[in-house]
């Protein structure tokens, strides 16, 4: 079975719309599409605890992302300078290409 559909992208912009860090921007590092979770830059840190490994690793407490729902991402459009919704539009070429709802300005993943 196909993964579902993404419209959030590795490397977006994105704004948490909901939760805990609801008006925290930050950059997707890694999506599950499968779970329909992102793993966002700085936002949803956790605490876990690491058992020391093999001599180079040190055991301790480490704070890291854990994945959010991406129903509480939207895309963040640095023109509008708002959270917005994706559309797509295809060029003459047929190439599809993703767009903020609002302004119609291109969304790349820098």
């Amino acid at each position: 079975m196909a993964a579902p559909k993404c419209k959030i992208k590795k490397n977006d912009l994105v704004m948490v719309v909901s939760g805990r860090d609801r008006g925290k921007t930050g950059k997707v590092t890694k999506v599950l599409p499968k779970e329909r979770r992102v793993i966002v830059e700085r936002i949803n840190l956790v605490k876990r605890h690491l058992k020391p490994r093999s001599g180079t690793q040190a055991g301790g407490i480490v704070e890291k992302e854990a994945p959010l729902s991406i129903g509480k991402v939207m895309a963040f459009c640095e023109r509008c300078n708002a959270p917005v919704r994706v559309g797509y539009k295809t060029g003459a070429d047929q190439t599809k290409t993703r767009v903020c709802r609002r302004c119609g300005e291109t969304l790349e993943s820098s």
